[in-house]
């Protein structure tokens, strides 16, 4: 981050959020760099979600339609995945690409692949928001709220760093769970 760009974010609300995106980066990116393979699969409690092999050796998230009572807890694996999911389908619209469906977002595995592939997002979601302009962040976003006019391209830049920073949140609390016992 540069010096400069607080003093910038007071004046320029895209720069605001990408001073919060970076923020947010920061902060996963520290829990990325200390994930071993191990963490990604460790199930904390017995009602967990996480990501299985099918039969054709592609890895399957936990999941179902309605949220379960008591909502299962996540792995670091399934984790990594629902942040794949979501943010490759903001990806995709904030690029103008047809969106991807749930079951096309592939997991890659656990340890590097799949911090590899996070990194991977983050480049993606940067040219992404280097090609909006002031103006194209108060048009109407197509998700994650199917067009609601309610909701801006800013309400979805703000809502990728809300749920990166709670999904960086809860992978690091598993980390530092599993490595204290």
């Amino acid at each position: 981050m540069t010096a400069s760009r607080p003093d910038s974010a007071r004046r320029n609300p895209l720069d605001l959020l990408r001073w919060q995106f970076d923020l947010t980066w920061s902060l996963f990116e520290y829990h990325l760099e200390r994930l071993a393979p191990d963490d990604f699969l460790w199930e904390p409690v017995a009602l967990c979600w996480t990501m299985r092999r099918a039969d054709d050796g592609t890895w399957v998230p936990d999941w179902a339609d309605t949220e379960p009572d008591p909502v299962p807890v996540p792995t670091v694996a399934w984790l990594s995945w629902h942040i794949g999911w979501w943010w490759s389908v903001a990806a995709d619209h904030a690029h103008g690409r047809a969106p991807r469906e749930r079951a096309d977002i592939v997991w890659p595995g656990p340890g590097e692949p799949t911090v590899a592939w996070l990194r991977a997002l983050r480049g993606d979601w940067l040219e992404a928001l280097d090609g909006l302009t002031e103006a194209d962040l108060g048009t109407t976003a197509r998700f994650p709220w199917q067009d609601d006019p309610r909701h801006s391209v800013a309400h979805m830049v703000a809502w990728v760093n809300a749920e990166l920073m709670k999904n960086a949140a809860e992978i690091g609390q598993l980390r530092l769970q599993r490595a204290a016992g």
